[in-house]
């Protein structure tokens, strides 16, 4: 990039996005989207679970100080927003969201309930999850869906994921992983940059 006399404008650095928060930064229970607050009483509707994984990089090398955030419907399908014509029946004590970021060996994990399968635009969607990063290596910030390998006829229709070629769908799916403090645990790895067939699959929003 070179320096225009007429505007004045001088080249910036091609850096990632920023700014970038020390873990102090966050609250504990940031990541647990079955209760408002770490002092809260967690919700006693749906199925608690863990999902945790690694974001690495091309070479595998793991990426620390990566924030995501999830966010989800609740054990019903409904969403606490005015954009869901059933919002008012939302769960009260799910609030839905969380974020978390990544240690230095570049783990990550949430705690949540399995989210409900509902109507959009006339389709039926399966139930998911959406996480956003943003982060070191990253110009802006990312997202992707997450399914569940149990819900196999409704991801068959869920129109997202038919975005995306048959062959690759199972990429975009949570891997049961045994249990972590006497819940199911899901796991799911992340790969910002490598191979286009390892990749993991953004989604443009």
């Amino acid at each position: 990039m070179t320096y225009n006399p007429e505007n004045r404008r001088f080249p910036l650095s091609q850096h990632t996005i920023g700014p970038f928060f020390p873990p102090g930064f966050f609250q504990p229970g940031d990541n647990d989207l079955t209760r408002y607050s770490a002092d809260a009483t967690p919700t006693e509707q749906g199925e608690v679970f863990i999902l945790h994984g690694n974001v690495c990089k091309e070479g595998r090398l793991p990426v620390p100080n990566m924030i995501l955030e999830m966010w989800q419907a609740d054990a019903n399908g409904r969403f606490r927003s005015e954009c869901d014509p059933e919002g008012d029946q939302a769960d009260p004590d799910f609030i839905a969201w969380g974020r978390s970021w990544t240690t230095m060996e570049g783990d990550y994990s949430f705690r949540s309930v399995l989210p409900g399968s509902y109507e959009e635009d006339g389709q039926r969607r399966a139930p998911h999850l959406n996480v956003l990063l943003m982060g070191i290596g990253l110009m802006k910030p990312v997202t992707t869906t997450l399914y569940f390998p149990q819900f196999a006829e409704l991801n068959a229709k869920d129109p997202i994921l038919n975005l995306v070629p048959e062959h690759q769908r199972d990429r975009l799916l949570v891997q049961p992983d045994g249990e972590v403090d006497g819940v199911p645990a899901y796991r799911f790895d992340i790969l910002t940059r490598g191979p286009a067939d390892e990749e993991t699959i953004f989604f443009e929003t």
